[in-house]
């Protein structure tokens, strides 16, 4: 698969080519490029925040990531085995200048990830990414001498830090959710999931938990992204343990599902659904999601007296566009919660605290409280690209046999049908075209979605 560079960082398979895959010398430059950055902004601060999740590649690329970092002059906290938000947070707690996170989110096993990240613990801008790139590719960097190479310090008080944060978090009412006694079972995935979610349901009371694929080793139990396909065991186990709610979180612990006590999905657009839902109900304001995100969002808002707004997906987009309207909670459909003033950042943690405290507080089950908001149905697809393939032209194609209907181009190409749409967009992650529809029938969505994917595959 080849190597995926983007203003985030960069993505890859483990094994192969350099330049084409993940390698290690792929690995050195990225990292001497992005410490190189830092040392012109700051020459000062020196300290570098790092944590992994559970993949089998973790701990080579870490070491690989250390060593590099180290011989660029740079103090290195190793928080080891942590998740996405966890070292966001640390950035700022540390007063670090960065941070790299090792992890390619819901990718499967074989891949791995640099996410990079500026001094506020949030995802560098697309101007720095673009500089990195370019430093990068010029092999623009020159390491330190040896009475000069950076110091390594390993952090094992973080995911206890973030978890402290998010229990004392205003809205988060440890006391309800303890008087509860919930019965939850957890799907983690193989990876730090397995230590991070079972800790804070610990921390907010919780002693009822079953914790699914537990190991964590990386060798993920079933695809990570957690869509309704891959979730069958966790659904069954909840019906089969008669337990409250089921709880998936993908591999680095930013992205968030929950599973009704009958065993059915709660759906993971509604995840942001929910949680704004009770947060709007005490913070009066405004929300933000990505364009291929539910439009539940925007009733949830509108009913609160806020006003909802679309950003382009990707969440530095979603940050930016919750910065510039002043939103109190925004995220992505995928399950990323976004709570500002803990930090700018996707967290599975505050997302799980903030929907149990909205149960235990309604007194209502997660398929009474689901059945409150209106039923959107979304299908979401992708089209795998090979090497060479012009999408600009397949979006001038489809744009203009749809010429029409209303289109937005910001991100992609979004088309409107009435009170349907359908959003194609290529992914910053993997190499395939996203192809997602909504409509208030489940019918309509997939139709929709199937005759954009055959209009795709026409021009292939």
């Amino acid at each position: 698969m080849p190597l995926i560079k983007s203003i985030s960082g960069i993505r890859g398979t483990i094994g192969g080519r350099p330049g084409d895959t993940l390698s290690p010398l792929d690995i050195v430059k990225f990292t001497a490029a992005y410490a190189t950055l830092l040392l012109q902004e700051n020459p000062v601060n020196k300290k570098v925040v790092i944590g992994r999740d559970g993949r089998i590649s973790g701990e080579m690329v870490q070491q690989l990531v250390v060593g590099t970092l180290s011989a660029m002059g740079i103090d290195v906290l190793d928080l080891g085995l942590s998740t996405t938000p966890t070292v966001e947070m640390a950035v700022v707690f540390e007063k670090a200048a960065g941070g790299i996170i090792l992890t390619a989110s819901h990718n499967p096993k074989e891949w791995n990830a640099l996410k990079l990240l500026n001094h506020k613990g949030e995802f560098i801008s697309g101007e720095t990414g673009a500089k990195v790139l370019e430093l990068a590719a010029a092999d623009n960097y020159e390491f330190a001498p040896v009475e000069k190479l950076g110091a390594y310090t390993a952090d094992t008080e973080a995911l206890s830090k973030h978890i402290e944060a998010v229990v004392n978090y205003p809205l988060v009412n440890k006391e309800a959710i303890a008087q509860q006694s919930f019965k939850i079972v957890v799907d983690a995935i193989n990876s730090t999931g397995a230590i991070a979610v079972p800790a804070l349901l610990k921390a907010l009371g919780v002693e009822d938990i079953i914790v699914l694929n537990a190991d964590v080793n990386g060798k993920f139990a079933h695809n990570p992204e957690p869509l309704p396909q891959h979730l069958t065991e966790l659904c069954n186990e909840v019906s089969r343990q008669q337990a409250h709610l089921g709880i998936a979180v993908d591999p680095d612990v930013d992205r968030l599902c929950f599973v009704c006590e009958d065993g059915s999905l709660f759906g993971e657009e509604y995840t942001l659904v929910a949680v704004a839902d009770y947060v709007l109900q005490h913070r009066k304001g405004n929300t933000v999601s990505n364009m291929s995100s539910t439009r539940a969002l925007r009733d949830v808002t509108e009913k609160q007296g806020g006003q909802y707004s679309p950003s382009a997906v990707g969440e530095v987009n979603v940050v930016n566009k919750m910065k510039a309207v002043e939103a109190v909670i925004g995220g992505e459909g995928n399950g990323g919660i976004i709570v500002p003033d803990l930090h700018y950042g996707r967290d599975a943690l505050i997302g799980i605290a903030l929907f149990l405290t909205y149960l235990a507080n309604t007194q209502k089950s997660a398929r009474q409280l689901r059945n409150t908001y209106t039923n959107y149905f979304m299908s979401k697809n992708k089209i795998e690209l090979n090497g060479g393939i012009d999408v600009a032209n397949i979006f001038e194609h489809i744009k203009s046999k749809y010429k029409n209907h209303p289109i937005n181009t910001e991100d992609g190409l979004k088309i409107e049908f009435d009170s349907d749409w359908v959003h194609l967009r290529t992914s910053n992650t993997e190499p395939i075209i996203r192809i997602y529809s909504e409509s208030t029938l489940e019918t309509t969505a997939d139709n929709i979605a199937k005759r954009l994917m055959q209009d795709i595959k026409e021009c292939l």
